[in-house]
């Protein structure tokens, strides 16, 4: 039986250190993390091998639910995959297992909450663009990554992962840069 951590942030600027701290405190054996958004599974490769190699009674621990992901069907449906593979979920605040029948209720709801608060957010994230719009002040939000410095090294031939790596972003945000700058580029000739 291993534990096996899973540690999450949604951006490239935030940190994991603090999750990566309670899952070694935890007795964590394995621990897999990543910057990827929680709001579907896609582009979410190290939690997608943790779940390719749970053993039965293995352990997946996360320090929060939300880690998992952000909508309820896609949390239960990792933890339907989890009991598949004979394996078990753990959340360390509050701390519930789908060791026990209860443990399965309290994860639903835990995963029903984590879903509103992402709609709330989302919701009040809109108004306060909204009114900074309509008071002139809204300009956009801030790149996080440099997409002219990506096009170059790319010209230069440098490939997709090198450039993920020296960027600190994920391959994918790397090949969305080089389709926007592909269409930006093709859109220029057709005008």
């Amino acid at each position: 039986m291993s534990r096996i951590g899973y540690a999450r942030v949604s951006t490239v600027d935030q940190d994991l250190d603090t999750q990566i701290a309670k899952l070694k405190a935890e007795g964590c054996s394995i621990i897999r993390s990543e910057k990827a958004s929680g709001a579907s599974r896609d582009g979410r490769a190290e939690l997608a091998t943790i779940i390719d190699f749970l053993r039965p009674e293995d352990e997946l621990v996360v320090t929060r639910l939300d880690r998992l992901g952000r909508d309820t069907r896609d949390v239960l449906n990792l933890i339907h995959e989890c009991e598949q593979r004979g394996a078990f979920v753990t959340v360390l605040d509050p701390h519930v297992s789908t060791r026990g029948e209860m443990g399965h209720i309290v994860m639903t709801v835990l995963g029903m909450v984590a879903q509103m608060e992402r709609r709330f957010i989302k919701e009040r994230q809109r108004e306060g663009i909204d009114k900074a719009k309509n008071a002139g002040l809204y300009r956009g939000g801030k790149a996080r990554i440099d997409h002219l410095h990506i096009v170059e090294m790319h010209k230069k031939g440098i490939n997709v992962s090198d450039i993920a790596r020296a960027i600190g972003c994920s391959r994918m945000q790397v090949y969305r840069v080089l389709r926007l700058s592909d269409h930006i580029a093709s859109t220029d000739h057709t005008t």
